[in-house]
């Protein structure tokens, strides 16, 4: 079994088209299907079925897939590590974030990084917290900014805690405020309109058991949205949010009301795979990030309710 058949294979996997993979792979058609035809042979088991043009993965397919891109995942990791030894300061650095911190934490940590380390390939990837953790797991990530969930994430990640922080009310500041109070229960918002995240999105999942511990099922105005699109109808006076605190900082359009103890926390966390050391890149990137939030946290830049731990 040669790296390129897999990289063969995974192309056809993912494209279902063996001319389509064949161009992504810089190779002829005919030199694909072979080296498909060798691995199936080598493997005892047909990877693909072709029928009337349609190319559909096999159960033995589908069992080689996941290790596949680990396997090509980490060969690369292996060369970058490699390189940086003989003193290339060059490379890449795969990074996923969640939406909120995307529009918050990482542009300043990204543009402090890439200052330092000017010849480094920055790719980000944006989603939840469970996508991330899934890409991660498969190698397709070097390093992922999640949000912990209470029961712990996966076992084959490291995830190390960096910074803790409050939800907020986000309302319009056109609008009357929430609450005349300097915080809110959080029963308050039993029957006020609320702007929901889309389904599968951390933070719907985090309001709605707050909601569910205060008692009562939320009203929706609109749901379906990520947090530009949330804050954009909460700053059109559609409804109220809850939202990082993070997120608010510099939108003058809206008004943050933080939530009456103990209200509700979360905890983001940078992880990697256990099983893979950190290339220098993950682990300079991770005293970036380090330095800024606790610079931050000294010169009392943070928004209220956020704490480095």
């Amino acid at each position: 079994m040669q790296l390129q058949q897999l990289k063969y294979f995974v192309a056809v996997a993912e494209t279902r088209h063996f001319t389509q993979a064949a161009e992504q792979a810089g190779v002829t058609q005919p030199s694909l299907s072979k080296q498909i035809h060798v691995l199936e042979t080598e493997l005892g088991a047909p990877l693909f079925t072709r029928s009337r043009g349609n190319i559909m993965i096999t159960p033995a397919g589908e069992a080689l897939l996941p290790r596949a891109r680990r396997i090509i995942a980490d060969v690369e990791t292996a060369r970058l590590e490699v390189q940086e030894l003989i003193g290339v300061r060059r490379g890449r650095l795969r990074l996923g974030a969640t939406p909120s911190l995307c529009t918050s934490l990482v542009a300043p940590v990204l543009r402090r990084y890439q200052e330092g380390y000017p010849g480094v390939r920055l790719m980000l990837e944006e989603g939840g917290s469970q996508d991330l953790v899934g890409k991660l797991a498969r190698g397709g990530l070097d390093l992922a900014l999640i949000v912990l969930p209470e029961q712990g994430t996966d076992p084959a990640l490291r995830a190390e805690p960096i910074l803790r922080e409050s939800l907020v009310v986000a309302s319009a500041t056109t609008l009357p405020a929430p609450t005349e109070a300097g915080t809110l229960n959080l029963s308050e918002l039993d029957g006020q309109p609320l702007v929901m995240f889309r389904p599968g999105y951390d933070l719907r999942d985090a309001t709605l058991e707050a909601c569910r511990r205060a008692g009562f099922t939320p009203t929706f105005a609109i749901e379906g949205g990520e947090m530009d699109a949330v804050l954009g109808f909460v700053e059109a006076g559609m409804g109220v949010a809850l939202v990082p605190s993070l997120v608010l900082s510099g939108r003058t359009r809206l008004r943050s009301t933080p939530l009456a103890p103990p209200g509700v926390q979360r905890t983001i966390a940078l992880a990697h795979r256990r099983d893979v050391t950190p290339t220098h890149a993950a682990r300079a990137l991770r005293e970036v990030l380090l330095a800024y939030v606790h610079e931050e946290s000294a010169w009392s830049r943070l928004p209220a309710g956020v704490e480095p731990i």
